[in-house]
């Protein structure tokens, strides 16, 4: 567990939780799921002291459950905003293709490895309390940046420090949402990959099963997209729900904040549409490999009844000298087998010149 305060410029890490909320500023508290549940009595104390307030039970179930999706939800001295984050598992950035052996085994760990673990915020006015994965860098992110911004008259936009709780929360979404830019990159090209084999003549395919996981982890970024959009939208409105600000400054920072939240929604947006490019990419490609089977599989046949087209006429020849009768004609030659030879690769040519410039016999590659 790691507790800030940020008070205007300044951001300062406490040692332990302040008995007393600070007269200025804000604190943040930033707490991994085991940690949170350990001391989940020691900060429902601390934020009755700071805030007059604690979480309700339902809350803290939410905040401990590691299935929970997207969702947001409001109390009338707190909101709680759960995120499911988007990125890529331990190991999924290693090369996923066997130069010397050519297949796709660890395409298909990397596939299964993509994490959409939920990180949690709970928004009080003076206070933000933020429950992380073990393994989430989102904290450690923000803990270590923002003690390097510059003060407010020489930061411009995003580069300067978070003024409120709600501020900094969608600091922490709109990067966990940019965050999949790493991971879109780790998913086209392993279906890049996926799709050059499926449509190489030469190779065999049988990586369905990779094929299928990664359809499978389409679905699942889709539905958290999904969940993840319509969280931040039931965000901005409760956030234009709030009473108007008669301050200034406080009005110009409640328009802040929803510039913010639109930017964050305009993000997922964006993912949610190149994850759904990407599914109807393999859909297609599933749908254009069995099409180019199905074409290929009629040249096969086409070409096998061109061959018994050409053949026919020959075993019609040799089916009619081979009779058992006395009288037919050059039965008796010395010539008769040289004259019907060479009728008979006459024929064969004849058919097969036809053929061939009737394009039954051309490759249609």
């Amino acid at each position: 567990m790691r507790i800030f305060h940020i008070d205007g410029d300044q951001f300062t890490e406490l040692d332990a939780l302040p008995d007393e909320a600070p007269a200025s500023g804000y604190l943040w508290v930033g707490s991994a799921r085991r940690e949170f549940e350990v001391n989940s009595a020691l900060l429902q104390a601390a934020l009755q002291r700071w805030t007059g307030g604690q979480l309700v039970d339902l809350h803290i179930s939410d905040l401990l459950n590691n299935q929970l999706p997207s969702h947001f939800d409001y109390t009338s001295w707190y909101d709680l905003l759960v995120f499911r984050r988007l990125a890529a598992g331990a190991g999924s950035a290693s090369m996923f293709i066997d130069d010397n052996k050519g297949t796709v085994s660890s395409a298909r760990a990397a596939l299964a490895a993509i994490d959409t673990s939920p990180v949690g915020f709970a928004v009080f006015d003076r206070v933000l309390l933020t429950v992380h994965p073990a393994d989430c860098m989102v904290r450690e992110y923000f803990a270590n940046r923002l003690p390097q911004q510059k003060p407010g008259t020489e930061a411009r936009g995003g580069a300067r420090m978070p003024p409120s709780p709600a501020d900094l929360m969608l600091r922490m979404v709109n990067h966990m949402v940019d965050s999949y830019l790493e991971l879109r990159r780790l998913l086209t090209k392993r279906l890049d990959y996926l799709q050059q084999e499926l449509f190489n003549p030469r190779s065999n395919f049988h990586s369905w099963r990779t094929l299928l996981d990664s359809r499978n982890t389409l679905h699942l970024l889709e539905d958290t997209c999904e969940d993840q959009r319509a969280a931040i939208t039931e965000w901005i409105d409760a956030l234009d729900e709030w009473p108007d600000e008669t301050d200034k400054a406080a009005g110009r920072e409640r328009e802040l904040l929803r510039v913010r939240s639109r930017d964050v929604l305009e993000h997922i947006e964006r993912v949610l549409v190149h994850v759904r490019r990407l599914e109807s990419s393999a859909e297609n490609a599933v749908q254009m490999h069995f099409a180019a089977q199905s074409h290929r599989t009629s040249e096969i046949m086409r070409t096998l009844t061109v061959l018994t087209a050409i053949f026919l006429p020959l075993n019609l020849v040799t089916g009619f000298f081979g009779m058992n009768f006395e009288g037919l004609p050059f039965i008796h030659s010395a010539r008769g087998f040289w004259f019907t030879f060479g009728f008979m690769l006459l024929v064969g040519i004849g058919l097969s010149v036809f053929f061939w410039r009737k394009r039954y016999l051309a490759s249609s590659r």
